[in-house]
């Protein structure tokens, strides 16, 4: 082999010795990728454990603080049956019940300021405004339709006021109006100045038999001019309602027809408050029964609620400023609807509530004042209490809790300081019934129309209930005052229209 040969074969030998290098370099690369991709992988599987451990530990935290909350309300509830029951066992003492008001506070009826009311009648005055505002324009209304000509007519013939000396007669135009009274029906022919006046809607068989038809259009019309001409009064009747320190709430429901919902009615509510030393009553309308709503309205007020046992109250007895009553007439319902299963039990408390009832009726007989109907109640009352808290005490654990018995065993015990609650001044009532007895007119008037044909005519029928029931309480006939609250509103200052309500207005002006 010649020298050249001998160069090139170890020029090849060298280039393979190098390329072996290479792919073993290369090789050692690739093993030490195949190694950090690897750990990659193997901190990415931990990195995911590790993620869902902390998922699993977040589950766990809110799993445990929803169970440390559902314990705090459990030990809340029980330290509020605890302090029940231990007024059960030990009784109330006379002490306690002191009034957290003063007597000055009690008894003085706390009227809206001025401003108060002008500021409620500007803003149900600027609603209404911009509720017309929003209408469609209307047709061209067709004009008045003809009166028949069989009725009699009588003229009223209204002269200029200006002197008309030297003047030429071109004419007269003549306005005709339909007047009704309950004795006789006649047509009155006004020359010269025209007068609207709003027909009794009781009327409408009288007026068809005298062969005059006026459309439901035209009535509808009447009642709306009417509703929008008192609203401002209904607010100014609300914010009295308000201003007292001690109130009885009720809820009765009424059918509605929704827009929302063709051919279905909606079950509404009318939510009632009365205002015992005034004697006023306010019902208002609500969608639901929900306790949100009207109850939210006593965020700011400050006194006594007396409410029956629906449990949308028990959250008064957490308000900070209100002092929850219920009612011994709901107390006394159940324990005689226990007679039939328990007698002996459920009428051993009904004496005892029998006693208490004695009680009340002889501080009405005697016409006592507050202040004597609370010493009297002290006196009385206050023992007898005591005895059926202790009483039901001792046999609320040998009956079933489900049982008639049982169940209003639990019912008086979960109430027991707003049951006794009546006790702390004289002028609160023992019961509910005086706003069972002003809601029952719309549990009667619920027969005659069966529903309300919109939301807006239910808020519109809890305002003249309002009213009316206001009138009855102070022995008003509703349709004398509501004809001179129509004649005189109008000329009547904002800042004095408190003068028109039922309980304020001078009764020789609607007798």
């Amino acid at each position: 082999m010649d020298t050249r040969q001998e160069t090139a074969h170890f020029d090849l030998q060298a280039l393979a010795q190098r390329v072996a290098l290479l792919e073993a370099a290369i090789a050692q690369k690739d093993n030490l990728l195949q190694e950090k991709e690897a750990v990659i992988t193997q901190n990415e599987l931990l990195l995911q454990e590790k993620e869902v451990a902390i998922t699993q530990n977040e589950v766990l935290l809110q799993e445990k603080r929803s169970a440390i909350a559902v314990l705090t309300n459990e030990l809340e509830a029980e330290k509020f049956k605890y302090a029940q029951l231990q007024r059960m066992i030990f009784g109330s003492k006379r002490e306690r019940f002191v009034s957290p008001y003063t007597a000055e506070q009690l008894r003085l009826v706390f009227e809206p300021k001025t401003i108060e009311i002008e500021e409620a009648v500007e803003a149900e005055r600027e609603a209404i405004r911009i509720s017309y505002e929003r209408k469609k324009a209307r047709k061209p209304h067709p004009g008045r339709m003809p009166l028949p000509a069989h009725l009699p007519v009588v003229e009223i013939i209204l002269e200029p006021e200006e002197d008309i000396t030297g003047m030429e007669y071109i004419g007269k135009e003549i306005t005709q109006e339909l007047d009704f009274t309950p004795a006789k029906l006649q047509a009155i022919h006004y020359i010269r100045y025209k007068y609207i006046t709003a027909e009794d809607d009781k009327a409408n068989q009288r007026l068809s038999q005298n062969g005059v038809h006026i459309p439901k259009s035209t009535f509808e019309s009447w009642v709306k001019l009417g509703v929008d001409l008192i609203k401002p009064l209904y607010q100014v009747h609300r914010l009295y309602v308000f201003s007292q320190t001690y109130q009885q709430i009720d809820e009765s429901p009424i059918k509605v027809q929704d827009s929302e919902k063709p051919g279905t009615l909606h079950q509404g509510y009318m939510w009632v408050r009365y205002r015992s030393l005034t004697k006023t009553v306010l019902f208002e309308y609500y969608k639901g029964r929900s306790a949100k709503s009207p109850l939210s309205d006593l965020s700011t007020f400050k006194g006594y609620v007396q409410t029956d046992g629906y449990v949308g109250y028990t959250q008064l007895v957490k308000a900070k400023d209100i002092t929850h009553l219920s009612c011994w007439v709901h107390a006394r319902r159940y324990f005689d609807k226990a007679l039939g299963k328990d007698q002996q039990r459920a009428s051993k408390v009904l004496k005892f509530i029998q006693i208490l009832y004695a009680t009340e009726a002889l501080a009405k007989e005697q016409n006592l004042t507050h202040e004597q109907r609370h010493a009297l109640r002290l006196e009385r009352s206050l023992p007898i209490i005591n005895e059926i808290g202790s009483y039901i005490y001792n046999e609320r654990d040998k009956v079933l809790p489900d049982s008639p018995i049982g169940k209003v065993f639990n019912f008086c015990a979960n109430r027991w300081i707003s049951l006794q609650n009546y006790l702390l001044d004289g002028m609160l009532e023992i019961d509910s019934n005086l706003i069972e007895n002003t809601i029952r007119r719309l549990a009667l008037g619920r027969k005659n129309y069966l529903f309300a044909d919109s939301h807006e005519a239910a808020e519109n029928i809890a305002m003249f209930y309002s009213f009316f029931g206001t009138c009855k309480q102070h022995g008003i006939d509703p349709q004398k005052w509501l004809t001179y609250v129509f004649n005189n509103i109008n000329a009547t200052k904002a800042s004095e229209l408190n003068k028109l309500l039922p309980h304020l207005i001078d009764k020789n002006l609607v007798s």
